[in-house]
């Protein structure tokens, strides 16, 4: 599947369809003095080893610092009125007009992922979905399972992984694969099919492979359509965690045909938090009997028990996923409206994408120019075909490295975490915006998200605010 998309220059043609860039600041409820350089969720992060991060004890490779997406006015007001709604009725909303409610919302997203309708539930994050699949997953009793995830892994999945062996007391192994960008996408699916052998001349069997849509630091899109087909083809069960994923790159997921899929609403559609996709075929349905809490749509072996819900005609995969206990919904049924603004005022997903795309590219080039330094990019260029990119600073720990300039940065070892720290909360407080930080052998990087909202006048203010604060960093460490 094709991840280029056409760059759409100039007005829209439709007099209702608005402008992309600065202009729609005003329809997000940003504070007039912040700049939101960091939509996509970004913790700060430290891809180093273990030794390192001793050596930097500030250097938390999971400091809750950054943003989890935005939503426009409009949504946000539809939000409040699903919300009146519940409290105005309650059982007659929750029992009889949400499930409608919800399905319209589940019609719509199927639309966008390209995937039959039947297909899609939605779940609160896709941490979630993740969770759901491995929670219902049964290992074989030879112990000769294992887990394949890559080194670039979102860590709460990493965390799954890992607590699925402790849990089962070592009946099933966990062997992330290493990889270390920038990287081609072949030298990515050399890498698994290589794991893969290597689990099954060690007797064992790669039984699950958990792998993204867009990595979250570095932020770069993962080859995941070639992935799920060696997958296919290997006999493991693909599970994709594209918790960065729709609203940001293109999707067919019937054509994709993952095992499972997760997707996040709420980081690049512009729908509330938490709401993500979650995709699960056909084929597979029977095998997530339960949702990660165990609600009213479980449908027990031995005597099965009355729902205190409305009777559904639906079937029971949808039928288990549209109630799990007793929780604020609003934010799924905000799905169709997000997609509905993104369709009706700003062009819809194709016109979204090419925007998005093209202000990566350029954005990021422009920040890199600025700092005299580079982006993180293969020699086909498919890293950055997304709406994340990553521009390297002029700082370095411990030592310059290759293509260092003698007027970079560098910051003692010892150094280092507080000066890491001292960037992001000085971003914060002195410019008034966030972009996510990440050292990547040896060097910070910055991790930028364009949006619909932002222009080249947005990555203008970056570049600047990024070159003082490399100065500063350099009086103050260097």
């Amino acid at each position: 599947m094709s991840h280029r998309l056409p760059i759409l220059n100039g007005p829209p043609k439709q007099s209702h369809v608005k402008q992309l860039g600065g202009a729609l600041k005003k329809d997000f409820p940003f504070d007039p003095e912040w700049l939101n350089l960091n939509h996509g969720e970004g913790l700060v992060h430290v891809q180093t080893p273990v030794s390192s991060r001793r050596a930097w004890p500030l250097l938390n490779p999971l400091l809750s610092l950054g943003s989890f997406g935005s939503i426009p006015n409009v949504v946000s007001a539809k939000l409040r009125h699903y919300q009146d709604a519940t409290e105005a009725c309650p059982d007659k909303f929750i029992r009889y007009d949400y499930p409608s409610l919800l399905d319209e919302s589940r019609a719509a997203v199927a639309a966008v992922v390209n995937a039959p309708v039947e297909t899609v539930v939605l779940v609160t994050n896709a941490t979630d979905g993740v969770n759901t699949v491995f929670r219902n997953l049964t290992w074989a009793d030879d112990a000769k399972d294992v887990i394949l995830t890559f080194s670039t892994v979102y860590e709460a999945c990493g965390n799954l992984a890992d607590f699925t062996v402790d849990y089962h007391n070592g009946k099933v192994e966990h062997r992330p694969i290493p990889i270390s960008y920038p990287l081609e996408d072949d030298d990515i699916l050399d890498a698994f099919r290589e794991a893969v052998r290597g689990v099954e001349a060690d007797g064992k069997r790669a039984r699950v492979c958990v792998f993204d849509v867009v990595s979250s630091r570095p932020g770069v899109l993962f080859p995941w359509v070639d992935m799920t087909k060696a997958c296919k083809e290997l006999g493991v069960i693909s599970m994709v965690d594209g918790a960065q994923g729709i609203g940001m790159v293109p999707l067919d997921l019937t054509a994709a045909d993952p095992d499972y899929f997760v997707s996040n609403c709420h980081k690049w559609l512009h729908a509330p938090r938490g709401c993500a996709v979650f995709y699960v075929p056909l084929r597979n349905q029977h095998l997530l009997p339960t949702t990660l809490a165990t609600s009213n749509g479980y449908i027990a072996k031995s005597s099965p028990r009355a729902s205190p819900l409305p009777p559904s005609n639906k079937g029971a995969f949808i039928t288990n996923f549209e109630f799990v206990g007793t929780k604020d919904n609003s934010p799924y049924l905000c799905v169709k409206d997000a997609i509905a603004w993104r369709r009706d005022l700003l062009g819809g997903e194709d016109r979204i994408l090419a925007y998005l795309w093209d202000l990566n590219k350029r954005g990021s080039l422009h920040v890199a120019d600025a700092l005299g330094t580079e982006i993180l990019e293969n020699s086909k260029g498919t890293l950055t075909n997304c709406s994340m990119g990553n521009v390297a600073l002029p700082i370095w720990i411990g030592e310059r490295g290759e293509k260092a300039r003698d007027s970079d940065v560098v910051v003692a070892e010892k150094d280092a975490g507080t000066a890491f720290q001292w960037m992001a909360k000085t971003m914060v407080d002195d410019y008034r915006t966030f972009i996510s930080l990440f050292v990547l052998k040896n060097r910070f990087w910055v991790r930028i998200s364009a949006q619909v909202y932002l222009d080249m006048g947005d990555y203008e203010v970056a570049a600047r605010v990024l070159k003082e604060l490399s100065a500063r960093v350099g009086a103050k460490w260097g």
